[in-house]
């Protein structure tokens, strides 16, 4: 399950995403814009910033920036990063892989075999799924349901 830190890093992304200027965005106001708590976005925005996802500006005109574009920002990273690993069980884990407690032979355990199923699908679709698209899809949505509130009008 996405951990609601997690949604809020996402939140916060699609933020510093969707900005259109060069300058970046205070803390402050990410944290309004994504309705996240300011206090918890910071470590957020620390974690994503010593990965590279995020950049700071200090200064009194300071604030976060993406570290690079949205379309190079996928959502498995992200989670990895707050979260950790994707898979369900350490046996299946690409980054942080251990052999569970109670198996006796991981070459024939079932349990392993579906969840090394699942951690592929899954990866593949979080690796492939980025920033950019994620914040398309969004606007699009957000337009959609504009234009229908003012056609109701």
């Amino acid at each position: 399950m996405l951990s609601q830190k997690a949604r809020y890093a996402l939140h916060a992304l699609f933020v510093l995403g969707a900005h259109t200027g060069d300058e970046p965005i205070s803390i402050a106001d990410i944290a309004e814009k994504a309705n996240v708590p300011r206090k918890f976005l910071e470590q957020i925005l620390l974690d994503l910033k010593k990965r590279g996802v995020v950049a700071s500006v200090r200064g009194k005109y300071g604030g976060y920036r993406l570290g690079r574009s949205p379309e190079q920002i996928d959502f498995a990273e992200i989670l990895r990063i707050i979260d950790g690993p994707l898979a369900l069980s350490p046996c299946v884990s690409r980054t942080a892989y251990r052999k569970c407690d109670d198996c006796a032979d991981e070459t024939a355990c079932g349990i392993r075999k579906v969840l090394l199923q699942v951690r592929d699908s899954t990866a593949a679709i979080l690796e492939t799924s980025t920033l950019a698209e994620a914040i398309a899809f969004e606007t699009a949505a957000n337009k959609r349901q504009l234009r229908a509130k003012t056609a109701k009008h």
